[in-house]
């Protein structure tokens, strides 16, 4: 009777679905299917070490001053010595880490790119259905609250280990955060704006690339930036399918107990992370915030415009 009574209390322990059974057959389909993913594989290969050949082409100071140009044109003068300290320090910490950091920034531009053009237009599609939105929200529920790890077994049965599968696993664990405020921003837009751009014979492409896409611009900037310092994160775990960077870096120094080494490498993770966080979060504020109408009158891009409307 005690033991019918506590099989009712608790069925699960006498139902076997078999779920985990079943699901191991999603393995011999992967590998049964690997071929067919060679192309893509093949191009994001091409892509990964496209960016990294020409980030390690570039001399450390040149590529340094670079990014400060770039920090100081997105986010003002500030920003880009805060960058340009940054940049130094990450230098400093030992002769390899400029080198693993600019393999490790190859993969987060890579995976950001890709993220961009898979996450926008998602976005702006949720943004202007709702029936689309309400599709897409359990997916990307499920995106963001899966732990990382589990991302990494499906991929690495589909593609292998490697800067590939490191820069796919990175795509699916940054990109909710990017169609979510993509959306957001597309409903935000004051619809009055909207109907009045209509009213004045506006195209619906139009209002889409000169009223709601620059007025969305700033919440749009805010996904990118959460996507970035989400790939970044990344980066420690995707080294366990040997992604090569500051995170493999980390990773080996942990299986040895090296606490230097993953002081160094931890550093160089949050120096660019700092480092983009900054230049993103400047390319977010509008004109208006700077202080300027038109982005070329700031910047280095704006000392040069001057000094040629001088000559004239």
């Amino acid at each position: 009777m005690a033991d019918e009574s506590s099989n009712w209390l608790n069925p699960f322990e006498s139902i076997d679905l078999n779920i985990a059974g079943r699901s191991d057959g999603i393995k011999q389909w992967a590998i049964d299917h690997r071929e067919a993913i060679q192309p893509f594989k093949f191009f994001f290969d091409g892509l990964i070490q496209g960016i990294e050949r020409t980030f390690h082409a570039v001399p450390p100071l040149i590529m340094l001053f670079v990014i400060v140009l770039i920090a100081w044109q997105a986010a003002g003068r500030r920003t880009a010595v805060y960058v340009a300290v940054a940049l130094t320090v990450l230098g400093l910490l030992s002769p390899e880490a400029w080198p693993l950091a600019m393999t490790t920034l190859a993969i987060v531009v890579a995976a950001v790119v890709l993220a961009v053009a898979i996450g926008l237009p998602l976005g702006i599609l949720a943004g202007k259905s709702d029936r689309f939105e309400a599709l897409l929200r359990p997916v990307l529920d499920t995106m963001q609250t899966i732990p990382a790890f589990v991302y990494l077994v499906p991929v690495v049965m589909l593609i292998g280990i490697g800067n590939v599968a490191g820069v796919l696993v990175t795509i699916i664990f940054s990109l909710a955060p990017l169609i979510r405020l993509t959306s957001l921003g597309i409903r935000s837009v004051n619809q009055s704006v909207v109907e009045a751009a209509r009213a004045f014979g506006a195209t619906p492409a139009q209002i889409m690339f000169k009223v709601e896409l620059p007025m969305a611009t700033p919440t749009i900037f805010a996904g990118l930036n959460q996507t970035i310092m989400l790939s970044l994160s990344m980066v420690v775990i995707a080294s366990m399918i040997s992604v090569r960077g500051l995170g493999n870096e980390v990773l080996r120094a942990m299986g040895r107990l090296d606490a230097g080494k993953a002081i160094v490498g931890g550093l160089g993770i949050v120096m660019l992370a700092i480092v983009l966080d900054r230049i993103t979060q400047g390319l977010g504020r509008s004109g208006r915030e700077k202080g300027h109408r038109n982005w070329w009158r700031t910047g280095p891009i704006g000392l040069v415009v001057q000094l040629i409307d001088r000559k004239k």
